[in-house]
């Protein structure tokens, strides 16, 4: 099973930053289990949203020749519950400690004006076409940013 948890970036300031949402559905077979009769988002997979969005930065940033794959989560920090219905902001920022093989990035998740996830983490950068069709992820981009080609 693979989620795809960025639902629409809304701004990309190559190398920089990148924001985007996501749209909790009811219907999200995460939340049948977590928790029963309670549902919310599991707050590491918000973490997760975060670092598709990085990688979405990486390709948009390198003309969707590079990605980013995580290898470690310097901190994170869970806030509170996200619930059905809710949309996430989310947010990432490069870090001033990044190199140009190994990235370090900042990234929030908030619900209303509240932030429910916070998260620094690193990871290398590799080449998009080892894991993914580059055309195919072009034309996702294009979706997810709205864009008309």
């Amino acid at each position: 099973m693979r989620y795809l948890l960025v639902d629409r970036i809304v701004e990309v300031k190559a190398g920089q930053k990148i924001r985007g949402t996501k749209n909790i559905a009811m219907s999200e077979d995460f939340l049948e289990y977590h928790f029963p009769r309670n549902p919310v988002m599991p707050g590491m997979l918000l973490l997760e949203a975060l670092v598709q969005l990085t990688g979405w930065l990486e390709a948009a940033s390198s003309d969707f020749r590079n990605w980013f794959l995580l290898s470690r989560v310097r901190s994170s920090r869970f806030y509170g519950f996200s619930l059905p219905g809710d949309q996430v902001e989310l947010a990432v920022e490069l870090s001033r400690q990044s190199g140009p093989d190994n990235r370090v990035y900042a990234g929030t998740a908030i619900v209303e004006g509240k932030k429910k996830a916070s998260a620094e983490f690193e990871g290398e950068i590799i080449p998009l076409e080892e894991i993914e069709d580059i055309e195919s992820q072009r034309r996702s981009f294009s979706l997810l940013t709205r864009e008309r080609t």
